[in-house]
C-alpha cells in the first residue's frame, strides 16, 4: 500500500528507540496480564465472573469507549471539519446519560450474558437472537477496522515500517491476549490501558499548549483564544456541513451509544444494579477528561500545521489530508518540537486506546457466536469447554478479517466508527429501550423493527459510502449513512410499536420479568429477573 507523502515527511516516520521501547513494554504487559488472568469457563470468558468493582469497571468503560476514534479521530475530525466535529463530542457524551438513567441498572437486573441474549430471551425468539447476534458481529467488524488502522498508523510512526506489517503485528498481539484471557483479562487490561491513554493525552495537551504559548493551566478553555487565527472553517457553525447532517450525526451517536453491545455488556460484569449505575458515573467522569481536552488538541494541531507547513490546514484549501487528520494528536506534539520519547508516549496512548476498544468488540463478537448462535441455536448440550474454544476461534477469525480490511479502509477512522454507531442506534437501541420499558413489546414487533432497521442501514451505507456515486442523491442527502439513525431510529420505534399493537401481547411471565427490572427490591450477584419470576419472589407490583 502506498505511504501518504505528508505522513512520511511531516510525521517523521522512522525507527525511534525510546518510543519503540515504550510500546514494546506496553504490549508485553498486556500479554502478561492476559496470561495471569486467563480463563477456562464461560462466566470468566464473557462477564468476568460478575465481580468487577465500580471504579475498575468505570475505567474499563472509559478505555472500552475511548477508541482510536476518540484518541486520534476526535481531534482529527474537529481539526478537519471544525464545528461539525463537535457533533461527535455531543453525541458520544450525551448517550451515556441515557444509558445511566434508562438502561444500565435495568439491563443488569435482567441479568444475561450478552446483548443478543437479552433480545432472544426478552422477545422469546431464536430469530430475534440470531438477528441481534448478526448485528453484533457487523458492529464489531466495522468498528474494529478503524481501531486496527489506528494501531497501524501509530506503529508506522514508532517503528518506521510500512503500515501493513504494523497492522498485522499489532492485531496479532491483541488477538493473542484476548483469546487467552477473555473478558476477565480484557477488563484488567482495560484499567491499565485507561491510565496509559489518559496520562499520555493530557500530558500532550498540557505540554504542547504550554511550550507553544497557547495555554497555561486550563488549555481546555484557553484554546478559544486561537479562534481568530484558525479561520471560519474551524469555529463557524455549519460552515462545513448542513444543520441536518450535524443533527443527524449527533443523534446517531447518542442512540448508537445506547445500542453498542460492547458497552452494554459491561453492566453484566458487575455484581448488582447499584454498581452498574456507579460504574457508569465513573465512566462518564473518565471519558470527560479526554473529551474536554480533544478540541484544544485539535486547535493546537491546526495552528501548528499552518505555521510549520505554511499552508491552510483545511482540505478544501489544499491543506491537511484525512490521514494527517487521523494522527493530528501525534503531529501536534511533533510540530511543537517536543522530545522524541515524549511524542512516542503520546503515540503509545493512542495504541492503548485502540487495543482496549478492539478487546471489548472482539469479546462481544465471540460471545455472540459461541453463546448466542452455537450454544443457544445449534447445540443445546454444548459444554463450557466447547463454547470457550469456539469463542477463541471467533476472536482469531474476526481478527483476521479486520486486519485485511484495515489495509485499505473505505473511510476515515472516525467515520467508520460513526457507521457502527448508526447501525447500533437503528437496530439494537429500540429493542433494548422498548424491551425494558414497554412490557407489551412482543416478538412480532421486535422482528419487524429489527429487519426494517437492518435493511434501512444497509441501503443507506451502500448508497452513501460503498458506491463511488450514490444511486439516489436524495437518499444520500436525507438519510446519510452516518446520520441514518435520525430517520431510522424513530421509524423502527414506530414499526415495532405498531406491529406489537396489532399482534397478541407477550405472556404474563415476560411481563413480570420486565416489571422486575424496575422493582426497588435488591437482587443477588448471580440472580436475574427470570430467577425471581420463576421463584417465589415475584415483583410486588404484579
Amino acid at each position: 500500500m502506498e505511504t501518504l507523502p505528508l505522513q512520511a515527511d511531516a510525521l517523521n516516520i522512522g525507527f525511534k528507540l525510546l518510543p519503540a521501547i515504550i510500546v514494546f513494554l506496553m504490549m508485553a504487559s498486556f500479554l502478561v496480564i492476559g496470561y495471569v488472568f486467563k480463563v477456562a469457563d464461560t462466566e470468566g470468558m464473557w462477564v468476568a465472573g460478575r465481580g468487577i468493582g465500580n471504579i475498575e469497571n468505570g475505567m474499563a468503560i472509559g478505555a472500552n469507549w475511548m477508541s482510536a476514534a476518540s484518541y486520534l479521530g476526535l481531534a482529527g475530525l474537529v481539526a478537519l471539519a471544525g464545528f461539525y466535529g463537535l457533533a461527535f463530542i455531543v453525541g458520544w457524551t450525551t448517550g451515556y446519560f441515557i444509558l445511566l438513567i434508562f438502561l444500565a441498572a435495568q439491563m443488569r437486573r435482567f441479568g444475561k450474558y450478552t446483548a443478543p441474549d437479552f433480545v432472544g430471551d426478552r422477545f422469546n425468539s431464536p430469530t430475534a437472537r440470531a438477528l441481534a447476534a448478526f448485528t453484533t458481529l457487523l458492529i464489531a467488524y466495522v468498528y474494529s477496522v478503524g481501531q486496527a488502522r489506528g494501531m497501524g498508523l501509530v506503529g508506522q510512526y514508532v517503528f518506521g515500517l510500512d503500515i501493513i506489517p504494523m497492522i498485522i503485528v499489532m492485531m496479532t498481539i491483541t488477538v493473542g491476549y484476548l483469546a487467552l484471557s477473555g473478558m476477565l483479562g480484557a477488563t484488567k487490561n482495560m484499567a491499565v490501558q485507561y491510565v496509559i491513554l489518559i496520562v499520555a493525552f493530557l500530558a500532550g495537551v498540557y505540554v504542547v499548549g504550554f511550550t507553544q504559548g497557547y495555554s497555561t493551566v486550563l488549555p481546555q478553555i484557553e484554546y478559544g483564544a486561537l479562534f481568530s487565527e484558525l479561520g471560519a472553517e474551524f469555529s463557524e457553525p455549519f460552515a462545513n456541513s448542513s444543520p441536518w447532517l450535524w443533527a443527524g450525526t449527533a443523534f446517531s451517536l447518542i442512540v448508537g451509544t445506547c445500542g453498542l453491545p460492547h458497552v452494554l455488556v459491561r453492566f453484566y460484569t458487575v455484581e448488582n444494579e447499584r454498581t452498574a449505575r456507579w460504574s457508569t458515573v465513573w465512566g462518564l467522569f473518565f471519558i470527560l477528561l479526554l473529551y474536554w481536552a480533544a478540541p484544544a488538541m485539535a486547535a493546537f494541531g491546526v495552528n501548528l500545521f499552518e505555521v510549520t507547513q505554511g499552508v491552510s490546514a483545511f482540505a478544501a484549501e489544499g491543506g491537511m489530508s484525512g490521514a494527517e487528520g487521523d494522527v493530528i494528536v501525534v503531529l501536534a506534539a511533533q510540530f511543537a518540537n517536543l522530545p522524541e520519547w515524549f511524542v512516542g508516549l503520546v503515540a503509545a496512548g493512542a495504541m492503548a486506546a485502540a487495543i482496549a476498544t478492539t478487546a471489548g468488540l472482539f469479546i462481544t463478537a465471540s460471545s455472540a457466536v459461541a453463546h448466542d448462535i452455537y450454544s443457544e441455536l445449534i447445540n443445546d448440550d454444548a459444554t463450557q469447554r466447547q463454547q470457550v474454544l469456539i469463542g477463541r476461534a471467533t476472536i482469531i477469525t474476526i481478527g483476521a478479517l479486520v486486519t485485511v480490511t484495515a489495509f485499505n479502509p473505505p473511510a476515515l477512522i472516525g467515520q467508520l466508527v460513526a457507521l457502527a454507531f448508526s447501525l447500533a442506534g437503528i437496530v439494537l437501541f429500540p429493542m433494548f429501550f422498548l424491551g425494558l420499558w414497554w412490557e407489551n413489546t412482543n416478538r412480532q414487533g421486535a422482528l419487524a423493527g429489527m429487519i426494517f432497521g437492518l435493511v434501512l442501514w444497509i441501503t443507506a451505507t451502500v448508497n452513501s459510502t460503498v458506491l463511488s456515486e450514490p444511486f439516489s442523491p436524495l437518499l444520500a442527502e436525507w438519510v446519510p449513512a452516518i446520520g441514518a439513525a435520525l430517520v431510522g431510529t424513530p421509524a423502527v420505534f414506530i414499526v415495532t410499536i405498531a406491529v406489537s399493537l396489532m399482534t397478541p401481547e407477550p405472556d404474563m411471565r415476560t411481563k413480570r420479568m420486565v416489571r422486575q427490572c424496575h422493582s426497588p427490591e435488591p437482587m443477588g450477584q448471580q440472580q436475574s429477573a427470570e430467577d425471581v419470576v420463576t421463584g417465589s419472589d415475584a415483583p410486588a407490583d404484579d
